[in-house]
């Protein structure tokens, strides 16, 4: 299975048995990172898995994601590892992940998806239970356009505050009491332990999600035999249908991360529907809509949603 193109196998000797799995440095990157290993592993005995760590661009640079650029800032030198073979394995969280591959790289794997909805992360033991519970005024922290505009649709009466770091660094602030609450991925509040941190979920009707999140992919070298046949055991097919859907629609409107585009897709047998949404940045303006299809034909759904979007007028909020 690849997102863009077709596996190309051939080169790769099936006698090798060490795989190295390049990630990034944090400690959500790193329980990814563990998580696939322990997958192959069990998968795969025999093998000698190991993990690598690689700084990428995100990482080094404090600057908003709006500033450096958001397209690849958390992938471009672990793809760049890949070809040239430093690594045989990239993880990545998927919506860090452009929805353009680049040639000779292939997505072998998607895994079974957490959690998709975002979190409002409060103080401890306060006893807010809503987004719109929050008092006004309320100082939000949150890096995210998709967010920012989203929130300020609910409630523009909210301060949203940019805000840079690790899962453990945003709540450290947030207890510091610099910000009166955060919105995080659910996602990485679970997979780091912090589960109890999540004053409440976000439903999906007050703040739709990235196109990917919650869902860890797995990135190959596309002739990489022994690396594809490994990896494509940990593929989880709902969750791969569901985010091609979602990544053929952030394509076809010709955005990423750093733009305040949402999409979520749900998979229920053979229907297959996703939801997208584009927004200025402040909120005053939100373009929202859904399409359904047959499962088995994801990209077609996505492009077919961007393209109602951008009729809608989608094009001039993403360039206004």
């Amino acid at each position: 299975m690849r997102l863009r193109g077709s596996l190309k196998i051939a080169s790769t000797s099936m006698s090798r048995n060490v795989l190295i799995i390049g990630s990034r440095g944090s400690r959500l990157a790193l329980w990814q990172a563990e998580k696939i290993k322990a997958g192959l592993l069990d998968l795969n005995p025999g093998f000698e898995i190991q993990i690598e760590i690689v700084k990428t661009t995100g990482d080094v640079k404090s600057d908003p994601l709006s500033v450096i650029g958001g397209k690849g800032v958390f992938t471009k030198e672990l793809e760049e590892a890949l070809l040239d073979k430093r690594i045989d394995i990239a993880v990545h969280s998927l919506k860090d992940l452009p929805t353009i591959v680049p040639d000779d790289l292939a997505i072998s794997a998607i895994c079974e998806r957490e959690d998709p909805r975002d979190a409002l992360v409060l103080r401890k033991y306060s006893e807010i239970g809503s987004l719109r519970e929050l008092p006004m005024g309320a100082v939000v922290g949150t890096s995210s356009q998709r967010r920012l505009s989203q929130l300020k649709a609910l409630r523009d009466d909210l301060v949203v505050k940019d805000l840079r770091g690790n899962v453990d660094t945003r709540v450290r602030k947030l207890d510091e009491g610099q910000y009166d609450a955060l919105i995080l991925a659910s996602a990485g509040l679970i997979r780091l332990g912090l589960r109890d941190r999540i004053s409440a979920a976000v439903e999906i009707n007050e703040i739709l999600p990235a196109v990917g999140q919650g869902a860890i992919a797995i990135e190959t070298r596309a002739d990489d035999e022994v690396a594809v046949a490994a990896t494509l055991k940990l593929n989880h097919r709902e969750t791969e249908l569901a985010c091609r859907a979602e990544r053929a629609f952030l394509r076809g409107l010709g955005g990423g991360c750093q733009f305040p585009i949402a999409g979520h897709a749900v998979v229920d047998g053979e229907v297959l529907t996703l939801e997208g949404l584009v927004a200025k940045a402040d909120g005053k303006e939100i373009l929202r809509n859904h399409t359904s299809g047959v499962s088995n034909d994801p990209e077609q759904i996505g492009s077919q949603l961007a393209q109602q979007l951008l009729e809608q007028g989608a094009g001039d909020l993403l360039n206004g």
